[in-house]
């Protein structure tokens, strides 16, 4: 059996390895048509900064490790051209010499990944517009930073790529900023997570520009005048971060079914429309495992695991892709943000039954020194408590909370069972009570009635003509450095002996710093026959989304 695989990196390598772990027969070649088979893309950003300072530490695989470890025949700079189905034939261009020919196929796999989004605008062929896609991407980067020693940098998209491009381009020693179209980097999040992101990249010096675009490049002798829909800013160099499209011109050309997304159609067993080819990575239209839908999700994990799946099925070993959930995490300076399942733009898009719970909670135990706090929302169905999404951002164990969470969604898990589980515990590593366990707990409340939650986008439109008391529980201190206009304040702690100021026939909408003490206060209003309702996220969460 022949297989010939178009596109190395993550889909196509792991593609070629699994399929010579199941079958040493098989006949493997690999065409690529970029200098370096497998190579991590993602580590890309951080040569650049200087964080990975060994450019070979980037090489996960050469062409000559694929033949002498797997006996694959790893063919750098060949292009596939075209795709004869009935002959069952590929069109191959050695880009060093030149010379096309035609090679035979049992198995196809495509994997050809992405292609970065350059828009069509005037100037962008300056000179000093980049993409950042391989290893070469990389290299005209890190050495238009040598040698023309830019002072100021423009990242265009807020995407993952557009936000690790621009901590980088600040450890160089520019100055940045992010142009983005909508009003959040990062859209993968909801705003009210992602406002704290803005917050900790404004603090680092990246300057945001949120709701704009940019129109036109002018080159002066200088340095570029980018303009914008909001005005003019200056760059010696422009990262273009818009995104990637899938690339499916091969596909396209040979007649395989292209999805509504833009992707190539493929089962779940990573078939294409063409039994004898099969497709993964960035290039395909697989389904969400949230929601059941087609998507493109251009991450390592899921190309990845298509194509070990695609090598499965071709060496005979029934494999199905379950489909991706969207799990991502990225840095972000100090601050790490990630994120799983469905967010809420989605539920409501989908008009699923859901609510969603914030919470404020450090990444270790607090007395222990080092503790980093972290902001979570966790979107969950009504009635079930069945977990949809979830989303954190801070500064100490968001990752592996993620990674929990991200369990708890594949397994199908309710808030009861995110309370149940047993997580690890020392003082340096986490709390008694995980942020997990506490995100289930927090939830039963809810689905239980023992706590009745408003978010922060209601607090505007409570009534502030006495018809209900609006109530703030911190300590007289904290409210002396921000309030919301309208609210009274009573410390928790005085709120027993002060229940006599309260009218019992008024609704009690109350509040805290992080949501946690109102949640005590509204228990003790409940069973004092008081109609008490919670501010979930508290006060810091309502200032956060109100920020400027």
């Amino acid at each position: 059996m022949k297989v010939i695989i178009i596109g190395g990196v993550a889909g196509g390598a792991t593609a070629a390895a699994r399929l010579r772990r199941l079958d040493e027969r098989a006949e493997i070649t690999i065409f690529e048509k970029g200098e370096h088979v497998s190579f991590a893309n993602c580590g890309l950003p951080y040569h650049i900064g200087g964080a990975i300072p060994k450019r070979e530490s980037l090489l996960l695989q050469t062409a000559e490790g694929f033949r002498a470890r797997y006996n694959v025949d790893a063919q750098t700079l060949h292009e596939a051209l075209a795709i004869n189905r009935a002959a069952k034939t590929v069109s191959v261009k050695n880009l060093r010499s030149g010379d096309i020919r035609e090679e035979h196929y049992d198995k196809l796999i495509l994997a050809p990944g992405g292609a970065p989004v350059v828009p069509p605008i005037e100037g962008i062929n300056c000179g000093r517009a980049f993409t950042l896609r391989n290893m070469a991407d990389m290299d005209r980067i890190k050495a238009f930073i040598a040698e023309k020693r830019p002072r100021k940098a423009a990242v265009i998209g807020g995407g993952f790529i557009g936000m690790e491009m621009a901590e980088n381009l600040i450890d160089c020693g520019l100055e940045t900023t992010v142009v983005e179209m909508s009003s959040q980097v990062l859209a993968q999040f909801d705003a009210d997570i992602i406002c704290e992101v803005h917050k900790h990249m404004r603090e680092r010096g990246v300057r945001l520009r949120l709701n704009d675009a940019l129109k036109k490049i002018i080159e002066g002798p200088d340095c570029l005048t980018l303009e914008l829909q909001s005005g003019a800013i200056e760059a010696d160099l422009i990262v273009l971060a818009i995104g990637v499209r899938p690339d499916v011109k091969l596909a396209k050309e040979a007649g395989l079914e292209i999805g509504a997304l833009g992707g190539i159609a493929v089962d779940r067993k990573m078939r294409s429309s063409d039994p004898d080819i099969y497709a993964a990575g960035d290039a395909v239209e697989a389904p969400d495992f949230s929601t059941g839908m087609p998507a493109l999700i251009p991450l390592a994990g899921p190309a990845n695991k298509q194509g070990r799946i695609a090598a499965d099925n071709i060496a005979g070993v029934n494999s199905e892709y379950k489909g991706a959930q969207g799990s991502a995490v990225i840095k972000v300076f100090e601050m790490t943000a990630a994120c799983t399942g469905m967010n809420e733009k989605t539920a409501k898009r989908l008009k699923r039954d859901y609510d969603k719970a914030f919470l404020w909670l450090p990444g270790h135990s607090s007395y222990y020194p080092g503790a980093g706090y972290m902001s979570m929302k966790i979107i969950f169905e009504n009635v079930s408590g069945k977990i949809l999404g979830a989303q954190i951002a801070g500064f100490g164990g968001v990752d592996k909370r993620c990674d929990a969470l991200a369990v708890a969604i594949r397994a199908g898990m309710t808030a009861r069972d995110l309370a149940a589980l047993d997580l690890c515990y020392a003082p340096p590593y986490s709390s008694a009570k995980d942020p997990v366990n506490v995100a289930g707990l927090v939830i039963e409340h809810a689905l239980s009635g023992k706590v009745k939650n408003v978010h922060w986008h209601d607090v505007d439109g409570l009534p502030r003509d006495g018809s209900a008391i609006l109530l703030d529980v911190r300590d007289p201190q904290e409210v002396a450095k921000g309030k919301i206009e309208g609210f009274i304040n009573i410390p928790l702690n005085d709120l027993r002996s002060r229940l006599g100021e309260l009218d019992r026939g008024k609704p009690v909408f109350a509040h805290c710093h992080s949501g946690m003490r109102s949640y005590v206060a509204t228990r003790i209003l409940a069973q004092k026959g008081f109609d008490a309702r919670n501010i979930a996220g508290g006060y810091r969460l309502y200032a956060a989304t109100k920020a400027p």
